[in-house]
């Protein structure tokens, strides 16, 4: 409410083209847009920061830590613009503000920071202090090597992937056609057409975000000798490892995406889940802290790591899924 209540409530001190960016080394303006546009792109920025958020913060604390410094940051920048365009009659002599408002905006940042590390500090993690549950052992004969192995995708979250990317394709090669352009600098003929910063910033955010909805809509759990290992997307990348020396059990859970607040890569007060599907889920505790992920077959990855961590690792010989 705060990005559109501003600029609204100065309309008829703005000029009908704001400018958006300066740069070289006078500072003067090189960029402008629309007041609806200048109004629009904060927006738009901060929608994208609230459905990343929702999609990947479970916990209400690690929300407001992402959440605050982001809507500070973009308050603070919809502030500088206003300031900077008010009663000038030509975008091209708007000034910069002075180093104050610069300061007072990074110090929001700072607070905004600060109150997201507070809230999370007071609501801590109540699953980090469990003791560690005992789950089912597999009885895993010597000189065998056993491994495995289990894979779960979610459409869902693959489709949403799907649609950012192809939004941001979209805005990328509208941006390079010419057609998200406007004045940027000026001239003794007139304003010299030039490419508007605004969409490039919208463009990444996108991008970001389809490529992270991607690596959480599918994963692979594999256990053998060495331990647990969980890769993740289509590529099998990233990857996160547990030594089996390091873990100190596993078990299977039923977990709900309403329990750890939502799809996809949460954190929570049961500690990290990988959440592609309601139901079973392997939960491994090790240094103290829980990682689940909703695989089917749950019950046998857990009972063989539980074996391998309970007697150092496997052996040698034929390996058998």
């Amino acid at each position: 409410m705060v990005l559109v209540a501003l600029p609204l409530a100065a309309r008829g001190r703005l000029p009908e083209r704001m400018a958006t960016h300066w740069g070289g080394p006078s500072g003067a303006p090189d960029g402008a847009s629309s007041f609806a546009g200048a109004v629009a792109f904060p927006v738009a920025v901060w929608t994208v920061l609230v459905l990343g958020v929702a999609a990947f913060a479970a916990a209400r604390a690690w929300a407001a830590t992402a959440l605050l410094p982001g809507g500070a940051a973009l308050v603070g920048a919809q502030a500088v613009v206003v300031r900077a365009n008010l009663d000038r009659a030509d975008w091209r002599r708007a000034d910069l503000p002075d180093l104050r408002v610069a300061a007072a905006v990074c110090a929001a940042v700072a607070a905004a920071a600060a109150a997201g590390w507070f809230v999370d500090r007071r609501e801590g993690r109540p699953g980090d202090a469990r003791p560690p549950a005992r789950g089912p052992v597999m009885d895993v004969p010597e000189g065998e090597r056993v491994v495995w192995l289990a894979r779960t995708s979610n459409p869902w979250l693959r489709l949403t992937a799907a649609v950012l990317g192809a939004a941001a394709a979209v805005g990328a090669v509208a941006g390079a056609g010419g057609l998200l352009t406007g004045p940027t600098t000026g001239s003794a003929t007139g304003p010299v057409a030039g490419p508007v910063a605004g969409p490039v910033w919208f463009v990444v955010p996108l991008a970001f975000a389809a490529l992270a909805v991607l690596a959480c809509s599918s994963v692979r759990a594999r256990v053998t000798g060495e331990g647990l290992e969980v890769a993740f997307g289509p590529l099998g990348w990233p990857v996160r490892r547990w030594p089996a020396a390091v873990v100190e059990s596993a078990r299977v859970e039923e977990r709900r995406p309403a329990q750890v607040g939502g799809w996809g890569y949460r954190l929570s007060g049961l500690g990290t889940t990988v959440m592609l599907r309601a139901g079973e889920c392997l939960v491994v505790r090790a240094r103290g802290k829980d990682f689940a992920v909703s695989v089917d077959d749950a019950a046998r990855g857990a009972a063989l790591l539980n074996s391998l961590a309970g007697c150092g690792g496997g052996g040698g010989g034929v390996e058998r899924r």
